[in-house]
């Protein structure tokens, strides 16, 4: 069995002020009841993706489990072990070589995967870090003095620097920034 998703941490804007953060069931709700006609802008936290939620009275918060459809459209794998079959696309060297692995080739493929993981979650955070940090800053600051510079400093690894030019802009979404972008400095 699999442990229910949690519910993802969104931020919301209008302009450059946040006006709601946590989870997101909770944000629609703060949304929902808000007067003014201003144009809202949803991240989520993890990603600095912007997101469309449909804020209409009557329509779900959270929207449904997809385990429904998953049962109906039932594929090859094992999905009550989120086994999940898809395609590979291999050399046939590599094929040779996964075929004398103990286990086959599914079980070399993961240890291979889990160890790759491993080794490089540091660099990977930094990466997703640097990405969500980006993301954000696009949708919303694009047009603010100093973005083409903080961005070339954020991908640079110059959280110092980075952080500088930031500086000046509306301390809501500079805090925002930064907190995407915490990750990002970690040693490489």
């Amino acid at each position: 069995m699999s442990s229910p998703v949690p519910d993802p941490t969104l931020t919301a804007f209008a302009g450059f002020e946040r006006i709601a953060a946590g989870p997101r069931s909770e944000v629609v709700a703060q949304l929902r009841v808000r007067a003014d006609a201003q144009p809202v802008f949803i991240f989520d936290d993890s990603t600095g993706e912007r997101l469309d939620l449909d804020l209409r009275q009557g329509v779900p918060a959270v929207p449904e489990s997809p385990a429904a459809d998953e049962q109906a459209t039932r594929g090859v794998g094992r999905p009550k072990l989120g086994v999940v079959a898809r395609e590979v696309t291999l050399l046939p060297r590599h094929w040779d070589w996964l075929s004398r692995q103990p286990g086959g080739a599914s079980v070399a493929l993961r240890r291979l995967i889990d160890e790759a993981r491993r080794v490089h979650a540091d660099r990977d955070a930094q990466r997703a870090s640097r990405e969500a940090a980006y993301r954000f800053m696009s949708a919303i600051a694009g047009n603010l003095a100093g973005f083409e510079e903080a961005a070339r400093a954020l991908f640079a690894g110059e959280g110092t620097r980075f952080a500088e030019l930031v500086g000046p802009w509306p301390e809501d979404l500079r805090t925002y920034l930064l907190s995407l972008a915490a990750a990002a400095w970690s040693a490489e």
